[in-house]
């Protein structure tokens, strides 16, 4: 297999991350190779997670390589809807295009996801844990949310003044992260 260029990061601020991603027509050989980029990236960011928006693509796709209690998802996926979503748990998150900003948020505990992978092959995928939180955060970014607009508006009020002060990450240096050494979504 070739190896895929890594696609460069949009950051906090950069509009495609709050427009509302479209729908891929079909899967096609640049939907496809898009997903092998986006892999790549993510791997280099050491994320766990990609959307499409991230790497300025406003297209319904996102790519995941998670594990949580023995369970590995990887793959990519293409117009993905939840189906399903039961319980509740808070888990920290973190985001590549928010690199040093990590905090609790509430999400499904259990989910049903349904999408076309690279292949176009269709797939329904029940999931938990961090897979659940991983995918629920991905789809978030493909209808231009972030983790931050789920935290209550006292927390975002406290982070506001941060937030305001963020900058991306320079293109030459490799991006810092703060706080945590865990991969972000």
């Amino acid at each position: 297999m070739a190896t895929r260029r890594a696609l460069p990061l949009r950051y906090y601020g950069d509009p495609v991350l709050r427009k509302k991603a479209d729908p891929a027509p079909a899967v096609t050989a640049e939907v496809k190779d898009l997903a092998l980029a986006m892999f790549e990236t993510m791997y280099r960011e050491k994320g766990v997670g990609l959307a499409a928006p991230q790497v300025g693509v406003s297209t319904r796709v996102f790519v995941v390589d998670v594990e949580d209690e023995g369970v590995r998802v990887k793959r990519a996926f293409v117009n993905p809807v939840i189906t399903s979503r039961e319980g509740t748990v808070i888990g920290e998150e973190g985001c590549l295009s928010i690199p040093g900003f990590r905090e609790d948020v509430k999400r499904a505990a259990s989910i049903v996801v349904e999408a076309t992978d690279e292949e176009g092959t269709r797939f329904s995928l029940p999931a938990e844990g961090i897979v659940a939180r991983a995918i629920q955060h991905e789809i978030d970014h493909l209808d231009g949310i972030l983790f931050i607009d789920r935290l209550s508006p006292i927390r975002r009020k406290l982070l506001e003044a941060r937030l305001k002060r963020f900058r991306a990450p320079e293109p030459s240096v490799p991006s810092v992260r703060e706080g945590s050494s865990r991969p972000s979504l």
